[in-house]
């Protein structure tokens, strides 16, 4: 255990959190407390089977270890978003995930499919914004960045531009989408795979001795 990093103490921030945004938390030692507030496991957390990601509002816990693949995430998504059911549109993806080898998911290993619900990180510097050619991705009042549609041209170049393909142009309405932190997704989900966990209780947790 000596190679593991200590994580969490009583001077931690969210900017810790805000730096591991999309990544794997595999390796770190988080308290019981913390464990429990995120609502993941040691063996999840070992196994590499969650990831974070740091909203102005909360942290998007993902926990693969609990996700079945159903795609509820995606069809809540675009129900609440775009009226219409859609895994193509999808602001979190799960299915290209599942029918491809992209980030390494998808792949069928050890007589089990590895499924992995993945969506935008809310870069500090977003290369989708920066790649826009009419300044269509911009930050909110609450700090998280949309799509201006009265802009937005439908041009692909934000799709193109960010490393992980998050924005995708709707081929009906030919506009750009991303991403909103809305939470349909984690209503949608029926095994609890997805959760938002406010700044509030991590910084409690994160102080709890």
């Amino acid at each position: 255990m000596a190679d593991r990093t200590k994580f969490l103490d009583k001077d931690y921030t969210r900017r810790q959190f805000l730096k591991l945004s999309g990544k794997s938390l595999a390796g770190l030692a988080l308290s019981a407390t913390m464990l429990k507030t995120l609502g993941i496991t040691e063996d999840a957390l070992a196994e590499d089977q969650v990831r974070v990601w740091a909203f102005p509002n909360g942290l998007l816990v993902v926990n693969a270890a609990r996700c079945v693949g159903c795609q509820r995430c995606e069809i809540n998504c675009t129900l609440t978003n775009d009226g219409c059911c859609s895994s193509y549109i999808s602001r979190v993806k799960v299915t290209r995930n599942l029918y491809s080898s992209r980030n390494g998911n998808g792949l069928y290993t050890e007589n089990n499919w590895v499924y992995f619900p993945d969506t935008c990180r809310q870069c500090a510097d977003p290369a989708c914004g920066n790649a826009c050619p009419m300044k269509a991705i911009y930050a909110n009042e609450d700090g998280i960045r949309r799509v201006d549609t009265e802009k937005c041209i439908g041009c692909g170049a934000c799709h193109e531009a960010c490393p992980w393909h998050m924005p995708t142009v709707n081929p009906v309405t030919k506009k750009s989408s991303k991403c909103i932190m809305c939470g349909a997704c984690v209503e949608g989900c029926p095994s609890g795979a997805l959760s938002i966990v406010p700044w509030d209780q991590i910084v409690s947790a994160s102080q709890a001795v």
